[in-house]
C-alpha cells in the first residue's frame, strides 16, 4: 500500500456512517504491471517536448479564429493518426468573430531621447497603416467615475488627443515583491485540502475566499464599470482622430498581458498597444516633467473573416467490449497572442496527447473508447468545450443519447507543474475511486482527490462538463511560475516548461485514463434526485428553493 493509502483509509474508517459505504465499495483494482510499463514509456520515450516545440515554435501563438490555431489543430490530428489513433477530425463551432493576428509591432521613443520600447498589440484592433510619428498625450482618467464625471473630464480633451498618440490611465505602481509565491505546493496544505473526511476549500491565486471586509467591492450603480469607461474612451479617441492608444502593462519585470478589444470590431477603437510598465512609467514621468515626448509606432494586424468558424480537434483510441462508452481527456489548444502559449496551454495539450499515446504505445486494449479533445475558444469563455458538450451531451435536465455513455473528462490547464490532486464533479464515491487510482503515484507528488457539487463554469474546460451535470475532472498542479510570470503574458514560451514535471504528469494521467477505461462500471455520477441545480443565468433572480423549476445557465 502506498503512503497515500495508509493515510487515507484509517481516516475513513474513523468516520461512522460514511465508512460503511466506502468500505463496502471495496478497494479499486489497480494493474501495477501496466503502471510500470506506463512509467517506462513516459520516462524513456516521451514525445512531450517535441509536441510542445511544434505547437509553440511552429504554430504559436494560437489565437482563436487565427490560421495558426487551425493549423495547429490540423497538425495534432495528423500526429495522433501517425501514432495510430482513430477517427481524427476537426469539429466546427461558431466563434462569431473574425480571426485576427498581429504580424508586426515596433515602438520607439524618438524625443526627447531615443530608445526601443517593449509593447504588444491589443487583439482585434486595427494596425497603423504604416509607421506613425506623433507627439504623446497622457490622459489620466478619474478613478471609478460617474457618467457625469467622465463626460466632464473628456469635454475639453478633444484638441489634446487629435493626431496624437495617447497614453491612457495613470501609471500602475508595481511594488517590489518581497514574498514571492512558492513554486511547489506544500504537502501538508494539499493533504488538508484533499482530506476525504473534512476537505478544506482550496485557496486559489488571489487569496482566500471572500468574507466580511474581503473580496471585490460591491458594484456601485452610480459608477461606470471599467469596461464602460474603456468603451467610452475608445469612442472618444476614434471620434477625435487619435492615432494610437497606449495602455499600461501594469506588471513587473517587463511582463505584458495583452487581451482583446471586447467589441471585436476594429472600427470601434484606434490602433491599441500595451506597453510594459517600465516604459509606460518612464514616458509618463517625462511628460509630467514638462518634456515633449514623441514616438514612432508601426503595427501590422491582419483580419481573417473565415475565423468566424473555429474548431475542436478530436481523435480516439477505439475501445473493445465497452466501446460505446467514452472516457475523455484534453485541454485547450488556443492561446493568447503575446507569446507562444507554452504553459497556457500547449503543454497541457502535449501532456494529454502523450498520456493517450503512452497507452497506444504499450499496446493495451482499453475497454472504453478514449477520446482526446483539444479545444478552441477557451480564452474567450470556454467556447469550444461548451459547444461540444451542448452538441454531444446536452445537460442533466435535457440529455442527448451520448449523455448516458459518458465516463468522465480529465483536464489539464495550469501550466508546467506536475499534477498534485484532482477534483471531480460527482458524489464522494467518484473522488474515492480517483484517489485510489492515482495513489500509486504518490512518489511523483500526487496527494489526493475531492468531489465538487458546483455546476458553475469558469476557469477551465472541465467546468463545461460540470455545468451539464457530467463528471469533469480538474487536475491541480504545482504553480511553478504560472500565476506569477507566464499565465497570459509575453513570457509564456517553451523555455518556461519543466520537462521532468510534465513527464510525471503524463504518466499519472495515462494510468488514470487506463483504469477509468477498464473499470466494470463507469465513474459514479449524481443520481437525478441528487443532481445539484444549475446556477441562475447572469443577472437572473434565482428560483425559490421550493420551486421544482430551475433557471438554466
Amino acid at each position: 500500500m502506498s503512503l497515500l493509502g495508509s493515510r487515507v483509509i484509517p481516516a475513513l474508517l474513523a468516520v461512522a456512517g460514511s465508512a460503511a459505504v466506502l468500505v463496502a465499495a471495496g478497494p479499486e483494482p489497480i494493474d501495477h504491471a501496466v503502471n510500470a510499463r506506463i512509467r517506462a514509456e513516459a520516462r524513456d520515450r516521451s514525445q512531450i517536448m517535441q509536441t510542445l516545440h511544434v505547437l509553440t515554435d511552429v504554430y504559436g501563438p494560437r489565437l482563436t479564429g487565427s490560421p495558426n490555431h487551425k493549423a495547429a489543430a490540423e497538425w495534432t490530428i495528423a500526429e495522433m493518426k501517425r501514432w495510430g489513433f482513430d477517427a481524427g477530425r476537426l469539429e466546427e463551432w461558431d466563434f462569431g468573430h473574425p480571426g485576427w493576428l498581429n504580424e508586426r509591432l515596433t515602438a520607439h521613443v524618438i524625443a526627447p531621447v531615443k530608445d526601443a520600447l517593449v509593447a504588444e498589440a491589443l487583439a482585434w484592433t486595427n494596425g497603423t497603416n504604416g509607421p506613425v510619428k506623433a507627439q504623446v498625450a497622457h490622459l489620466v482618467l478619474p478613478e471609478r467615475p460617474t457618467q457625469a464625471t467622465l463626460t466632464a473630464f473628456l469635454a475639453d480633451k478633444a484638441a489634446a488627443v487629435a493626431n496624437r498618440i495617447v497614453m491612457v490611465g495613470a501609471v500602475t505602481q508595481v511594488p517590489v515583491n518581497f514574498s514571492p509565491a512558492p513554486l511547489r505546493r506544500d504537502y501538508d496544505d494539499l493533504a488538508a485540502m484533499f482530506d476525504p473526511v473534512n476537505p478544506r476549500a482550496p485557496q486559489f491565486p488571489g487569496g482566500p475566499a471572500a468574507g466580511p471586509g474581503r473580496g471585490p467591492q460591491a458594484p456601485d450603480p452610480s459608477r461606470l464599470t471599467p469596461r464602460q469607461v474603456a468603451e467610452q474612451v475608445d469612442a472618444f479617441l476614434v471620434a477625435n482622430k487619435a492615432l494610437v492608444r497606449i495602455n499600461d502593462g501594469g506588471r513587473d519585470h517587463g511582463q505584458i498581458r495583452a487581451f482583446n478589444n471586447p467589441s471585436f470590431d476594429g472600427a470601434k477603437t484606434v490602433p491599441t498597444i500595451i506597453l510594459r510598465n517600465e516604459d509606460f512609467g518612464r514616458l509618463a514621468r517625462l511628460i509630467a516633467a514638462g518634456r515633449t515626448v514623441e514616438l514612432e509606432v508601426d503595427v501590422v494586424n491582419r483580419w481573417y473573416p473565415e475565423g468566424r468558424t473555429s474548431y475542436n480537434a478530436i481523435a480516439e483510441i477505439t475501445g473493445t467490449d465497452k466501446a460505446q462508452e467514452v472516457v475523455m481527456l484534453g485541454g485547450h489548444l488556443d492561446s493568447w497572442h503575446a507569446a507562444t502559449g507554452a504553459t497556457d496551454n500547449a503543454v497541457g495539450v502535449a501532456v494529454m496527447m502523450e498520456a493517450a499515446r503512452i497507452l497506444k504505445a504499450i499496446g493495451v486494449k482499453p475497454r472504453r473508447t478514449i477520446r482526446v479533445a483539444l479545444w478552441g475558444g477557451e480564452e474567450q469563455g470556454l467556447l469550444g468545450s461548451k459547444a461540444y458538450v451542448a452538441k454531444h451531451f446536452g445537460t442533466a435536465e435535457s440529455p442527448l443519447p451520448e449523455y448516458a455513455t459518458f465516463a468522465g473528462y480529465l483536464n489539464v490547464d495550469s501550466g508546467t507543474g506536475r499534477v498534485r490532486g484532482a477534483t471531480v464533479f460527482g458524489p464522494d464515491e467518484a473522488a474515492r475511486i480517483l484517489r485510489e487510482i492515482f495513489a500509486p503515484f504518490e512518489d511523483l507528488g500526487f496527494v489526493g482527490a475531492t468531489a465538487t457539487r458546483s455546476r458553475r463554469t469558469g476557469g477551465t474546460d472541465s467546468t463545461s462538463f460540470n455545468a451539464a451535470g457530467l463528471p469533469g475532472i480538474g487536475l491541480m498542479q504545482d504553480p511553478i511560475e504560472y500565476g506569477s510570470y507566464t499565465w497570459h503574458t509575453n513570457l509564456d514560451t517553451y523555455e518556461r516548461v519543466v520537462e521532468a514535471d510534465v513527464k510525471k504528469s503524463a504518466a499519472m494521467i495515462a494510468s488514470a485514463l487506463y483504469h477509468l477505461a477498464m473499470r466494470d462500471e463507469m465513474l459514479p455520477r449524481f443520481t437525478k434526485a441528487e443532481m445539484p441545480e444549475p446556477p441562475p443565468a447572469p443577472g437572473a433572480t434565482p428560483a425559490p428553493t421550493a420551486s421544482p423549476a430551475a433557471t438554466r445557465p
